[in-house]
């Protein structure tokens, strides 16, 4: 489909290879386009669909976006409101998404809607949706913390009729079609932010070094040096946990568990170097002329987006059987 046919451990080398990018907010909208908008279609799509959606989305001749998250659902993907009704050939959708990445200039969506009144586990489908069709409304471009080069959009839906072959996969599949691919999303997540972090790191030890208090460099200060190789030491443990939670993907095992305890862990401790490199900086972090002030606010987003930190502790119980039944 215009790709280069390589597995799956290039993509997180490309995820981490953008963390270079002195910006949060560039990976992650490419990381839409290659890691949460197309896995499913790729699976699990038509060949039809493919080459509808896939290909230009390889070649960069589309933007894709990823609609799952509302005003009142976000981590809680069962309970989305947003109805896709079978009409003869097409599908009428109602509804709205929200914190939608690249929706403000997406050709198209891969949408998550109930398709039927059954289970919030498996009443659910994924659809291609075409972003120019009469009655999608992009209400407003979400002015945020940090990511403010990165367009995210509130965005409703009013009897939006679509082409019923623009189905990924089975209908009702759409809730497991997603949980894969948020094991995609999130490992690209934790790619992202390692160079990010070391570089937060680095910068802030050759600030250090140089800035005089009290008659001597900060860096000499133990309660810095300490902190600053403990920091190091965590992100070269949640590295090692990244690869090897890539290379079980490329063996096909379930890597839920691994996913989950790795995009936890990267959202922890993108907070605690982001802090804790901004405090060394002193008065400069908090300007707008140092990249750690940029990360801080970039960063923070990680524990949020693609499954809370908390949401991630219910899964990583889950997979240890001790999370209490309902």
């Amino acid at each position: 489909y215009g790709g280069m046919g390589l597995d799956f451990s290039y993509t997180m080398a490309v995820a981490e290879e953008l963390g270079n990018v002195h910006c949060g907010a560039i990976p992650m909208a490419v990381g839409v386009q290659m890691s949460m908008a197309t896995p499913a279609l790729t699976r699990f799509g038509s060949e039809e669909l493919k080459k509808e959606f896939l290909v230009p989305t390889i070649s960069g001749d589309f933007v894709a976006c990823l609609g799952i998250s509302e005003a009142g659902a976000g981590s809680d993907v069962a309970s989305i409101k947003t109805r896709a009704v079978r009409e003869g050939d097409h599908y009428v959708i109602n509804g709205g998404k929200m914190w939608i990445t690249n929706g403000c200039q997406a050709d198209w969506m891969c949408l998550l809607a109930n398709t039927s009144q059954g289970p919030p586990h498996r009443n659910k489908s994924l659809i291609c949706l075409p972003m120019n069709l009469p009655g999608i409304h992009i209400a407003k471009k979400i002015d945020k913390l940090g990511m403010r080069s990165s367009d995210t959009a509130q965005i409703f839906f009013e009897d939006v009729r679509v082409p019923s072959k623009n189905l990924i996969g089975e209908e009702g599949m759409g809730f497991i079609y997603q949980m894969l691919q948020f094991q995609e999303e999130r490992l690209w997540g934790v790619g992202s932010v390692l160079r990010c972090l070391e570089k937060a790191l680095e910068d802030t030890v050759a600030y250090t070094r140089q800035r005089q208090a009290f008659g001597r460099p900060l860096l000499h200060n133990q309660a810095l040096h300490f902190r600053l190789a403990e920091l190091a030491t965590e992100l070269e443990l949640l590295r090692s946990l990244f690869y090897r939670t890539t290379d079980l993907y490329l063996e096909g095992q379930d890597v839920t568990k691994f996913a989950s305890m790795a995009k936890l862990k990267a959202g922890r401790l993108a907070r605690e170097v982001a802090d804790s490199c901004l405090q060394f900086w002193g008065g400069m972090g908090y300007t707008n002329e140092v990249l750690v002030s940029r990360l801080y606010r970039d960063l923070r987003l990680v524990s949020i987006g693609g499954g809370t930190d908390e949401t991630m502790l219910s899964i990583i119980c889950k997979h240890m059987d001790m999370l209490p039944s309902k």
